[in-house]
């Protein structure tokens, strides 16, 4: 978003939820519905999946590391 020079509370207004809910989504916490993604992802000129990809990808790095962390 940094990079996009949109902060958070204004994107939260252009996607019509609560700033709260945004930062849920953006840390993880919380999954968008499919028409947060879809605009989303017009918003930032994204692809959907593109965008939502990566965020599944880290997750699942983080979960192996986390794993892998326990078992030494």
């Amino acid at each position: 978003m940094y990079t996009t020079g949109i902060r958070q509370n204004r994107l939260a207004r252009m996607l019509g939820i609560h700033e709260a809910s945004l930062s849920r989504i953006m840390n993880g916490f919380r999954e968008p519905t499919g028409d947060i993604r879809v605009h989303l992802a017009e918003i930032l000129q994204s692809d959907p999946d593109w965008l939502f990809y990566k965020m599944q990808v880290s997750d699942d790095v983080a979960f192996a590391d986390n794993r892998v962390a326990m078992h030494q």
